[in-house]
């Protein structure tokens, strides 16, 4: 049974900081894409960003490229999304997801919420 712990959510201003964390566990971790998504209140969920090939690859969503950077931790098999500049807009429940890394979800596209498996979501607020 694969297991996604999350940790890092809360609410901060404008202009400030914040890093997620998504321990793995179950499965083997550098064969896996990890992905972040966010669902903010009536809208649709969309991915942030995702890491895969060991660790060697990342994708962002236009609309976080050069504030958000994803990351792992090899050694703890955790996967990190630092979110720098943080605006209101980013404003969601943030979800950590995992899946074998194979040909499916490179078709589907690597940001897309086809995942199998998730971790619970963490809330990020962020207030003007």
């Amino acid at each position: 049974q694969v297991q996604l712990v999350e940790s890092g959510g809360g609410s901060v201003q404008a202009g400030e900081s914040l890093r997620l964390s998504c321990a793995v566990f179950g499965y083997i971790y550098s064969y896996n894409c990890v992905g972040w998504f966010r669902q903010a209140p009536g809208k649709e969920r969309e991915g942030v960003a995702a890491i895969y090939a060991g660790g060697d690859s990342t994708y962002y969503a236009d609309s976080v490229k050069g504030r958000f950077t994803i990351s792992q931790d090899n050694a703890k098999n955790t996967v990190y999304l630092q979110m720098n500049s943080l605006k209101p807009e980013d404003t969601a429940m943030y979800y950590c997801a995992a899946d074998p890394c194979g040909t499916h979800l490179m078709l589907a596209g690597l940001l897309r919420p086809v995942y199998n498996y998730w971790g619970q979501g963490t809330q990020v607020t962020v207030s003007s």
